[in-house]
Order: structure tokens, then C-alpha cells, then sequence
């Protein structure tokens, strides 16, 4: 059994898809039990067999729910005043023992509610100076480990984890991108995610097919990475694609689009709204206009109710026609989670 200031764990979620990740956490755990739920999105469990355990097991089969996770080692009473910043310092003294100054380190601070006297830059910079006070590699940039911090009104949850195993080296799975002035949609930022999430390269070079791309954010991104594309959708692109020369727009649905379709692609995307097993079979369609070292991407519409059912068709739909790289609920995914996909081997069943 594992010490217990391992067997504390915050996790993060979509608040509307907590209950799939808290089940994904359970599951992943056997004998977990959820404390609190700290926030709408942030669930707090006791593990039976710790945290090593937990992380194996998520190695092992990937959640899909779940965003970010922490061991909380240490837990500090707050009173939601200046004095707070200084009582975080010392329980981080009390944590600077595991962190090994060959392995660097960055502090990532959530706070959850309103009245706090401080934000979560001066929580880092305290926090991180006494640590490094203390022996300890400060990098925010590139750490190995992180001291991870989420303040409620009433207590602090502190814990020092591998930065690779927390699931996202954003604090919350909180992934942030700077609007760029010629942006096109917020679905940029999805792309964008979807790409750093799964290692994924955009073309810098070649062709890319964007189904369903209208206003054409998706377009754009592939666009300013170099690449050329064909933009299927019967509405209309923002101007400045529709001016690309780079940019060839079909006026036509994917299904219609597809069966005729002759050339071989980079990159296949598709973020159209529709049930998800429809896109997994429109998909389907595109899989043999994929080139050999190619990747794809879909984003899959979650129902209401049914999610895993629905979600479960849609992926062996996929798996028929492609290897799946990954499928996860990104931070600018809604009601909808991404997946990630390669052409199969030739001869793969």
C-alpha cells in the first residue's frame, strides 16, 4: 500500500464531462473514492494503491475525459489573506525534498473562487524562490517536475509530480494561445491543441483536405504552415482565403465530395457538426485519400446522453480504416472530444 500523502489526487475535466472522467479515474484505480468535487471541473479522490499505480495505469490506456491529474501531498488551511502566500511557502519547503536539482522544475498555481489577495504569478514566483532556495532547478519553460498548487477559499493542495505525468503540462489541462490578428474562429486554438497534444506537424509543404471548413480556420492554420488546400463546404470562406490562390474551395458537401474524389493528401480535417458515428463514416470515405505518411484529424459530437455508447461506435468505425493515434476532450473542445489518426499499414485489418 502506498504512503499516504500519495494516495491524495486532483483531477481535471470539462464540468460536463466530469462524471466520464471521474469514471475513467475510478476505473483506472480500483477501490478510488471521489472526496470533493473543489470546483465544476476539478474532482478530488483518495486512491487505495497511490499515485504511481494511477499513472501506470493511464499510460497504459489513455483517458479521454480526464485532462490533468496531481498528487496532493500536502494540504495547507487558508484564510483567503496575505499571510496565505507565506504559510504556501513553507509547505513548499516541506516538498522541495523531491525535487532533484538534475531534474528542473516549474510551479503551476490554479486559484478556484473569488477574494484572493494575490493571483497565481506571485503563488509561483514565492513559491518557486523558496524552493530554489532550497537546491531545487527552476525552468519554467522546460521542467521535468512540477510543483503543482490549486487554492480553494479553505485549504491549499500541494504536490510535486513528474511534468509527464500529470497528462498536460498546462495548469488544469488550461491550455492558452494568443489570438494572432488575422485569426479566422476560436476553432484555430482546437486545431492548434489537437496538433501540440498528439505530436502532430502541420505540412510545410503539400496538400491538406479541410471537410467542412467554412469560415476556414482550420484552412487558415494549414494555410500559414505552407501548405496548400482543398476546402470542401457549400458556404462561404472568410475573404481572405477566399482570394488564396493556395486555397481551392469546393462548394459541396464531404459525401458528395468524397466518392469522386482522386487526389491523395497530406493531412484529412474535419470539424463538421454532425452525430459523431456520421463522421467517423464520412471519414471512412476519406481514408483512401490519405497519404501513406499522413495524418488526420476529426472531432467527434457528443450526444446529451449515450456519450459512451456513441462515442464507442464512432471509434470502431474509425479503427476500421485507420490506426488511432489518440482521442482526448481537449480544453477547447465542448461538447465533443478529438481524434487523432494514420493511414493503416497496407495488409492491416
Amino acid at each position: 500500500m502506498a504512503d499516504a500523502v500519495d494516495r491524495e489526487v486532483l483531477f481535471t475535466a470539462d464540468p460536463d464531462s466530469r462524471a466520464l472522467a471521474l469514471s475513467e479515474v475510478l476505473a483506472a484505480a480500483p477501490g478510488a473514492s471521489i472526496r470533493h468535487w473543489l470546483a465544476t471541473d476539478v474532482g478530488w479522490v483518495t486512491l487505495v494503491h497511490g499515485w504511481s499505480d494511477l499513472v501506470a495505469s493511464f499510460y497504459e490506456r489513455p483517458p479521454i475525459f480526464c485532462r490533468h491529474m496531481y498528487p496532493a501531498q500536502v494540504r495547507v488551511p487558508l484564510m483567503q489573506d496575505s499571510a496565505d502566500l507565506e504559510a504556501l511557502a513553507d509547505a513548499s519547503a516541506s516538498l522541495a525534498q523531491r525535487l532533484i536539482p538534475e531534474r528542473p522544475f516549474s510551479v503551476q498555481t490554479r486559484l478556484l473562487g473569488r477574494g484572493w489577495p494575490f493571483g497565481p504569478y506571485l503563488v509561483n514566483t514565492r513559491l518557486a524562490e523558496m524552493c530554489v532556495g532550497l537546491g531545487a532547478t527552476l525552468d519554467v519553460r522546460n521542467p521535468v517536475d512540477v510543483l503543482s498548487v490549486v487554492l480553494t477559499p479553505d485549504e491549499g493542495f500541494l504536490g510535486v509530480s513528474c511534468a509527464a505525468d500529470n497528462l498536460s503540462d498546462w495548469a488544469g489541462g488550461a491550455r492558452r494561445f494568443r489570438r494572432e490578428p488575422d485569426q479566422i474562429s476560436r476553432a484555430e486554438f482546437k486545431l492548434l491543441e489537437a496538433m501540440e497534444i498528439f505530436h502532430l506537424d502541420a505540412p510545410h509543404e503539400g496538400l491538406v483536405l479541410d471537410l467542412g471548413a467554412a469560415p476556414g480556420g482550420w484552412t487558415r492554420v494549414m494555410r500559414s504552415g505552407g501548405a496548400s488546400v482543398v476546402a470542401v463546404d457549400p458556404a462561404d470562406l472568410a475573404p481572405v482565403l477566399a482570394r488564396d490562390p493556395q486555397v481551392r474551395h469546393v462548394r459541396s458537401l464531404a459525401q458528395v465530395y468524397l466518392p469522386d474524389a482522386r487526389q491523395r493528401f497530406d493531412v484529412i480535417l474535419n470539424d463538421m457538426r454532425m452525430d459523431a458515428r456520421d463522421s467517423a463514416r464520412v471519414m471512412s470515405l476519406a481514408a483512401d485519400r490519405l497519404g501513406p505518411a499522413g495524418w488526420a484529424l476529426v472531432t467527434l459530437k457528443l450526444p446529451k446522453g449515450g456519450v459512451t455508447q456513441v462515442l464507442s461506435a464512432a471509434l470502431t468505425l474509425l479503427r476500421r480504416r485507420y490506426t488511432l493515434i489518440g482521442v482526448r476532450q481537449l480544453f477547447h473542445n465542448r461538447s465533443e472530444v478529438t481524434a487523432a489518426l494514420r493511414p493503416k499499414p497496407p495488409g492491416a485489418g
